[in-house]
């Protein structure tokens, strides 16, 4: 008896030990189940004719039959390897893609080894029944994958619309039942590495913050700009990352802590792994928890965790009939989602208290949006860090794509857009003043309009208006770029068009209320984080937002806080604003009657990051207002005076000493036992360090 060629062999010993480790195998999970199961039919449906071909008097010796079996053979080491790594705690994703994948190769090789046998069989190289091997591939090529994950990917990807069939297919298949399912896959895909799982598991996170709504009470849904775009819980505690983009704190430490450096939503590479808190989306947050008089538990340790603690696992209620498709949406007294236009408007209930004060206006982008709070005109931001995660109708990896269409707006060129923008370019200068002033009226609360003007040619002649010698017309134009850039589609577009000198030009020669806008205007858009590093390159902006910070009206005042804290984020901006002389000014303001104290203290908590703002700090006599706002601040501004002390006290033991001169001890005890759980470890911190330099100079006393 002639012997048996090796590669045959092999194959057949391998396909053996694979079909013993399936039947012994513990993997409960039914995707890959499923095709596991799929790989044993194609390998039984092979195995018996390789055990005929190695029982046969006069094996074949054909070159492409060993080929063909070792080829085989390869991939099914694979299959096996993949088995006996499998692991619960790895990509569902990854594990039905690889499967689906292996499949493909497994049914390739074995119909290419039936069409060689068949070969053989007719030419009595080898004694097979051809009926046999005929049926064996005709079974083999008829085979067909059902509901693959890898057709429904492709087609996902490429139909990225609200309506997506092919993704609530993957949810359901892959079984994302709830958000801490999404979080640990978006961290699973992640680690693999793998460019187009990536972008899949992007599109789901996205998808289902725009068409699944989150209960936190019976019939109350919570708005998606609330929801973290990593897992889509409520953010409890959101914050900012490097990136510009606002995470729930609990959702984007799990994602650093498993030695992600990357941004989830943007892809970006980030620079540091600082978590900035994002105030006035949680001041926001509550109000509306508040408004609709919802309790979120918080665990025994104080802290605010994560929204898993306090919901069930299957927290999203599915629906057809319901599409976030939000273009704009406003507070009022009650909650209500009317129809109009074709799309959705979703109010949010918050006291009447707010209702005046606040307007969230829906940006529609990847990126973020910011509050106003101007009831006649968008033309202000409230806060340090005002804006809050949106929820764009197409995903985007980068946030600098700047042909995005924002939730399908449509633009037409209208007679009426026609004459608006011509009078804006050739009028008189009556007729510029009254076309900045109507664009200015319809571009307050609509989206659509925002963007429309933008791309009908509105933004340059609005910038060369900001150099009129008409106050008036110059504050019309300066308050109509501000409403357009709200959209995400224009603030690549203002930036390109050279906004930057001309809205500098305001800021020094502008009446009050333009100067204020201009710096909103360049707060809205030092969002987007290319932006943030063309102001912070501009000498000349940061000089007269820290003018404006100095000299401005409490409007004023508050706006450029705003823009500089966002300009902050950016970490080679914090010199650039020390070395224009914000930090007195900063200093000055943490007088408590000044009403700037949280937003003071919360910038020199960035600018605390460089040496030359500490040194600042101190030169100008920041320490013992620091020290009194531990003491009697709010919790927001006690939690930044406790960190801007800490930076101090750990960069430099003079800074220390003179700390602890100042009677710093008292009030960080007593923060360290009832503040927020990050003023306390901020206090605890702080309190260890002076323990450890006390020791230290008893040790080297005795010595």
């Amino acid at each position: 008896m002639d012997p048996v060629p090796v590669p045959v062999r092999c194959l057949l010993n391998s396909i053996s030990r694979y079909l013993h480790l399936v039947a012994c195998q513990t993997i409960r999970y039914s995707p890959i189940q499923t095709r596991i199961g799929n790989v044993v039919h194609l390998l039984k449906l092979l195995k018996p004719f390789l055990v005929e071909v190695v029982d046969c008097k006069t094996p074949p010796d054909d070159d492409c039959l060993n080929s063909a079996c070792e080829d085989l053979d390869s991939v099914v080491n694979q299959a096996r390897e993949f088995l006996e790594d499998w692991s619960p705690k790895l990509s569902k994703l990854f594990g039905v893609f690889h499967c689906e994948l292996l499949l493909e190769k497994v049914q390739t090789c074995s119909l290419e080894i039936t069409r060689i046998l068949l070969q053989l069989s007719q030419s009595s190289a080898v004694t097979l029944s051809l009926q046999g091997v005929e049926r064996c591939m005709q079974e083999i090529e008829c085979f067909k994958q059902e509901n693959t994950l890898t057709e429904h990917m492709n087609n996902a990807l490429q139909n990225q619309t609200d309506d997506n069939d092919d993704l609530d297919s993957i949810i359901q298949m892959i079984g994302l039942v709830s958000n801490q399912d999404l979080l640990k896959e978006s961290i699973a895909v992640e680690k693999e590495q793998m460019d187009q799982l990536i972008d899949l598991v992007s599109c789901i996170r996205e998808h289902m913050l725009k068409t699944e709504f989150l209960e936190v009470a019976k019939g109350i849904s919570t708005p998606p700009y609330f929801r973290c775009p990593l897992s889509t819980e409520l953010m409890v505690d959101p914050v900012i990352v490097a990136s510009g983009q606002t995470f729930d704190r609990t959702s984007i430490k799990t994602w650093l802590d498993n030695g992600l450096a990357v941004c989830p939503r943007t892809r970006q590479v980030l620079s540091h792994q600082e978590l900035i808190p994002n105030y006035t989306v949680k001041a926001m947050i509550e109000s509306w928890l508040e408004a609709n008089n919802i309790t979120l538990a918080v665990n025994s340790g104080g802290d605010d965790s994560s929204v898993a603690n306090n919901m069930g696992s299957n927290d999203f209620n599915r629906t057809e009939s319901f599409r976030f498709s939000l273009r704009s949406s406003s507070f009022t007294s009650r909650s209500s989602v009317e129809a109009g236009n074709g799309f959705e408007k979703v109010k949010i209930n918050v006291p009447a208290s707010l209702s005046k004060e606040l307007e969230i206006f829906e940006l529609s982008s990847q990126e973020q949006s910011y509050t106003h709070s101007r009831s006649e005109s968008v033309c202000s931001v409230v806060s340090s860090v005002d804006y809050v995660p949106s929820m764009t109708c197409e995903t985007q990896s980068l946030p600098v794509n700047h042909h995005e269409n924002e939730c399908s707006v449509q633009t037409m060129m209208t007679p009426h857009t026609i004459k608006l923008v011509e009078d804006l370019k050739n009028g008189s200068n009556k007729e510029k003043t009254d076309a900045a002033a109507e664009i200015r009226q319809l571009t307050i609360n609509s989206v659509e309009n925002r963007v429309h003007f933008g791309r009908c040619g509105a933004i340059t002649p609005l910038l060369s208006l900001l150099y009129s010698e008409e106050k008036l017309t110059q504050e019309q134009a300066v308050t109509a770029l501000l409403n357009l850039s709200l959209s995400e589609v224009n603030k690549g577009m203002i930036v390109e068009a050279g906004a930057i000198e001309p809205l500098v030009h305001v800021l020094k020669a502008g009446n009050d209320r333009a100067k204020e806008n201009s710096a909103a205007t360049l707060f809205s858009l030092s969002v987007v984080q290319v932006n943030r590093e063309r102001i912070g390159q501009c000498n000349a902006a940061i000089h007269a937002l820290v003018s404006l910070l100095g000299k401005g009206t409490l409007r004023g005042k508050k706006d450029a806080a705003s823009a500089l804290f966002n300009l902050s984020i950016t970490h080679e901006n914090k010199a650039r604003i020390v070395q224009a002389k914000a930090v007195k000014y900063l200093v000055d303001m943490l007088d408590p009657g000044l009403e700037m104290v949280d937003k003071a203290v919360a910038l020199l908590a960035n600018l605390s990051g460089v040496g030359e703002g500490r040194q600042e700090i101190v030169r100008e006599g920041g320490v013992p207002l620091l020290v009194e706002t531990v003491d009697s601040g709010s919790g927001r501004g006690k939690e930044n005076a406790a960190s801007v002390l800490l930076q101090l006290c750990l960069n430099s033991p003079k800074f220390c000493t003179l700390v602890l001169q100042e009677g710093a001890i008292p009030p960080l005890v007593a923060l360290s036992q009832s503040g927020t759980q990050r003023a306390k470890e901020k206090a605890q911190q702080l309190l260890s360090h002076f323990r450890n330099q006390r020791d230290a100079r008893m040790k080297k006393g005795r010595s």
